[in-house]
This record gives C-alpha cells, structure tokens and sequence, in this order.
C-alpha cells in the first residue's frame, strides 16, 4: 500500500513538472537569443516551478527505486499519464475522446494487477 501511495505522489509530481513546462512555454512567446529573451525566462515562475516538481519527482522516484522492485515501481509509475489526462481535461480544457477514457481505464487496472 505504501508503495501505491508513493507512486501516486511521485506520478502527480511528474505531472505537475510537465503541466508547469506547459504553462511556462506558453508564456515564454517568440524566441530570440537576447539577454532579454533570457532575462525574461529567468523570471518565468511557471519554469522554478517546473524544476521544483521535476526535481521532487526524481528525489521520491529515486526513493522507490531503492526500497521497491523494479517490476512493480517501473509500471507504476504510468499512473503520471492518468494525471496527465486529468489535468489536460481541467486546467487545459482539452476535450478527451472516449477511447483515450478507455486506455486510462486499462492503465490503472494494469496498476491494479502488478501492485497486488
């Protein structure tokens, strides 16, 4: 159970790295190799907070890896893409087909299966 837990966190941190990259690319606008382009990037909250969920992701992830098999972590770890969708859904307000509902319904009863 601990390590479903885990992986839950470690999975919504992932996602939450990649939302964030998301949002920080949308707000980056042209790019242009000038100190102001850098500058501007430099003060771009959305790519601190991408590396502060990048970086805990990877911290905890490491964690498991340490104290959990590979072959019950490793697929876990696709939980990410559940969330993925989710957010795509709400924060992103991207319309989801019915078919990719279906393939996140196979992927947390894969979860399911390998953590028992």
């Amino acid at each position: 159970m601990r390590l479903i837990v885990l992986a839950l966190i470690q999975s919504i941190l992932l996602c939450g790295g990649q939302m964030f990259m998301k949002l920080a690319l949308k707000a980056m606008g042209p790019v242009s190799w000038t100190w102001s382009f850098v500058l501007c990037q430099l003060l771009n909250w959305w790519w601190l907070a991408c590396g502060v969920s990048f970086t805990a992701a990877g911290v905890l992830w490491m964690y498991i890896l340490k104290h959990w098999s590979f072959s019950q972590a490793y697929p876990l770890s696709s939980l990410a893409y559940v969330f993925g969708m989710i957010a795509a859904m709400l924060v992103f307000h991207e319309h989801i087909a019915w078919t990719q509902w279906i393939g996140i319904l196979f992927i947390m009863a894969g979860c399911y299966l390998v953590a028992n």
